[in-house]
């Protein structure tokens, strides 16, 4: 039986450092071609690129770390000096670790959103139904551009594979589970079917929280 060699990365993952590692798989990149890449293929809505200097840091570190290697520098008159950096067979051994893991999970995450509503008491059930209601609408915006760019992705590319927009439809059903859950939420709310009062928390709280002291 072939032993599996695992390789401990000095760098912790991100999605940010997967997509570089997976950019450079195909070939070598200085790190304006991978931000513009990442940009032209829509992945903005998966990985955070909205900072041009955390492209170029995450690549000096991922070389740093040996995961990439910088192949050869250009130099043209008319363009600035941009280095050219390859994927070496840590970097490939890594990509495919970080991949299986970021796959199958296990990593707790903390969005912002499921921590406010376990503090929504704190508000009354009318001032957070405004709230939720303006967060339904902004969902379901969110659901109609998905919807949109789906469409439009196979108009300007018939015979598309599915597995190119896969994250997409991941994101897409994943807003679609969340607009149906905060539209009946808000429902609830506006026929007093889910309502509270700091009296009945507060007697609630007292009588449930043990003492400190």
């Amino acid at each position: 039986m072939a032993r599996v060699v695992v390789v401990t990365s000095r760098y912790r993952r991100s999605p940010l450092a997967l997509a570089v590692l997976a950019l450079l798989v195909e070939r070598p990149l200085h790190p304006y071609g991978v931000l513009a890449l990442l940009k032209q293929w829509g992945k903005g809505d998966v990985i955070n690129i909205n900072q041009r200097a955390t492209v170029y840091k995450t690549v000096t570190r991922l070389a740093e770390a040996g995961l990439i290697a910088v192949r050869h520098t250009e130099r043209d008159a008319q363009y600035p000096e941009r280095t050219l950096y390859e994927l070496t067979s840590s970097g490939r051994q890594v990509l495919h670790e970080w991949m299986a893991e970021m796959l199958v999970g296990g990593d707790r995450e903390y969005p912002e959103f499921p921590a406010a509503l376990s503090f929504i008491m704190l508000l009354t059930p009318d001032q957070a139904l405004p709230l939720l209601d303006e967060r339904r609408q902004g969902v379901a915006r969110r659901v109609a551009e998905l919807t949109a760019g789906i469409a439009q992705a196979h108009r300007a590319s018939p015979g598309l594979p599915s597995v190119s927009v896969l994250e997409f439809r991941y994101l897409l059903a994943m807003a679609q589970a969340e607009l149906a859950w905060v539209t009946q939420t808000v429902d609830d709310l506006k026929s007093k079917r889910l309502d509270w009062a700091d009296a009945q928390l507060r007697s609630f709280a007292d009588a449930h929280t043990p003492r400190l002291d």
